[in-house]
């Protein structure tokens, strides 16, 4: 069931909300307009839009603990804990700003 659970996170966070004809419009997130902003702006949006994409799925009751890498130019790479019903679990996603 976590492992059910971990894959459909890896999906929606892998699939671009409004790109693909086949998904509903609530479906993924949407990193695209992200290009170009400045980080500390990005990285208040990527948790508010990876919260948001990630509590559809109904299994997901929560999502806190955001780290946010800033390192390396033009990429943040967050992690964060996803409680769910079946237990915890520490995802990680890169984004490229």
């Amino acid at each position: 069931e976590l492992l059910a659970v971990r894959q459909s996170i890896y999906k929606i966070l892998n699939t671009e909300r409004y790109k693909h004809v086949i998904y509903s419009w609530e479906y993924g997130v949407y990193f695209e307009d992200l290009f170009g902003q400045p980080v500390d702006y990005c990285c208040s949006e990527i948790q508010r839009r990876i919260t948001d994409a990630v509590e559809w799925d109904d299994r997901v009751e929560s999502c806190d603990s955001f780290e946010f890498d800033t390192s390396k130019r033009h990429i943040v790479a967050v992690t964060f804990t996803a409680h769910t019903k079946f237990g915890d679990l520490e995802v990680e996603k890169v984004v490229n700003i």
